[in-house]
């Protein structure tokens, strides 16, 4: 079986928890969270996650600097974007920087997981 370890990054906790409850009803396994995009590239390195769910805007680090950070040190990283509507520009960008997929908030549960499983299984 596919490895299913998950990080998840997000400023506000309440969406942390949000995707937790989504990926854990789903048998994925979450090993460690991030509030910010330089706590992000810490917990990765220190973890190894098979997956990391990342917002895009953050305070002290914003996504797309840990996308591109965390890609530096495992070109073979997979990440997910989450992105609020309205921030196409930013998604464009990390998917150049290196992510695979993003979802976006209010995250739709069947959209989250078909993301997931698609990168990591």
């Amino acid at each position: 079986m596919a490895d299913k370890s998950i990080l998840i990054v997000d400023d506000a906790a309440f969406m942390r928890m949000m995707i937790k409850d989504i990926l854990t009803k789903n048998g994925y396994e979450v090993v460690g969270e991030a509030e910010n995009g330089a706590k992000a590239v810490e917990k990765y390195n220190e973890l190894k996650p098979s997956l990391v769910v990342m917002d895009i805007t953050m305070p002290e680090m914003d996504g797309i600097e840990a996308v591109k950070a965390i890609k530096a040190s495992d070109p073979k990283a997979n990440i997910i974007m989450c992105s609020a509507m309205g921030q196409q520009a930013m998604v464009i960008e990390s998917i150049q920087a290196g992510a695979k997929d993003f979802i976006v908030k209010p995250f739709d549960r069947d959209r989250v997981i078909e993301a997931v499983s698609k990168v990591i299984g």
